[in-house]
Parts: C-alpha cells; sequence; structure tokens
C-alpha cells in the first residue's frame, strides 16, 4: 500500500489504512520524541497521543505536505502543551543568596480539592455512623485516633486478635454500605 492511498482509505476511516499508517511512521515519531523526552515512558505516551489525534483529524491532513511532516508537528505540539502544563503547575522560587533557580512542585489543594475533601469525608463519616458502633468506635481509633493495633486492644481490653478480626468486619460492611448494598 502506498502512502497516499493508506492516507485516502484513512480518510475513509479504513482500519487496515490506520494500522499501515501507525506501523509505517511510529519509529519516526518515537525517536523525535525519545530525543526530546530522553524519557522512554514519556516518548511513548507523547507518540501514542500524537497517532491518536492525527487519526482523529486525518480529513484536515493537507496534501501538500508531506505525512510524516505533519505528524511530527503534531507530536511537537503535544509535547509543548504537557510542558506548559507541567511548568503552570511549578512555583518558581529564586534563592536571594545565590540567583540560583528551583522548581517546587505547589501541592497545596485548590478551593475545589478541599470541598471534595469535605464533601467525601462527610459522607464517610454518615456511612460510619450507619455501622454499629462497636464497629464505629474501632474505625475511630484505628483511622482517625492512627491507634496501633496493640494501642487498640489495650483501650477497648481485649485480645489483639479480635481487634483484628472486628476491624476486618468494619472494614467490609463499611464497604458494603459505601456501594449501596
Amino acid at each position: 500500500m502506498e502512502i497516499k492511498e493508506a492516507i485516502l482509505r484513512a480518510k475513509k476511516n479504513d482500519q487496515k489504512a490506520f494500522n499501515y499508517l501507525l506501523d509505517t511512521y511510529w519509529d519516526n515519531v518515537y525517536g523525535f520524541q525519545l530525543k526530546r523526552t530522553e524519557n522512554e515512558n514519556d516518548a511513548e505516551d507523547i507518540t501514542i497521543q500524537t497517532f491518536s489525534k492525527a487519526f482523529d483529524k486525518i480529513n484536515t491532513f493537507d496534501e501538500n505536505y508531506t505525512f510524516k511532516t505533519w505528524l511530527i508537528t503534531i507530536s511537537k505540539n503535544i509535547h509543548i502543551d504537557l510542558l506548559r502544563k507541567e511548568k503552570n503547575s511549578i512555583a518558581q522560587v529564586i534563592s536571594k543568596d545565590n540567583r540560583e533557580l528551583f522548581q517546587v512542585l505547589d501541592e497545596t489543594p485548590s478551593a475545589e480539592d478541599k470541598l471534595i475533601t469535605d464533601q467525601n469525608l462527610a459522607k464517610l463519616l454518615r456511612d460510619i455512623k450507619k455501622l454499629k458502633p462497636h464497629y464505629q468506635e474501632i474505625i475511630n481509633l484505628r483511622y482517625f485516633q492512627e491507634f496501633t493495633y496493640k494501642e487498640i486492644s489495650t483501650e477497648l481490653n481485649e485480645p489483639m486478635s479480635n481487634v483484628k478480626v472486628k476491624l476486618l468486619r468494619a472494614k467490609k460492611l463499611l464497604a458494603e454500605i459505601i456501594r449501596g448494598k
């Protein structure tokens, strides 16, 4: 199959044509990205995204250009977009002593993250209240007060094996409540 024929067939949603183009140009796009990213996983991810986007937009391909150049351009733009997203998620801090540039990941939760966390916690607490009191207590001690098994055993004056079994049962019952059974 010729490249031009494969492109025409791909524009008509011919799966064999897509496979042919993928097999023909994979090494070119992957090699290009491997040089840019110097990371095999990133290069592979970007290459997959490139072909996905190219095949979605195959009808916009202009025959006046070579297909390989079109793919490489898409690939380059995807990489640039990923770099921009990465850069926007990193705050840059300049050291006043020696003027070196450091990149610090901003991990502070956004207002939306806090709201989602609060809503999820409120739902979890409502679900925990549906358990029998002794199960509520053991979940509270283990996961909210972060007691060890030994500390729970001492607190409840029960053998450690009982604590482990109760906690396991409490988690199973809670999981069923959460799933809505």
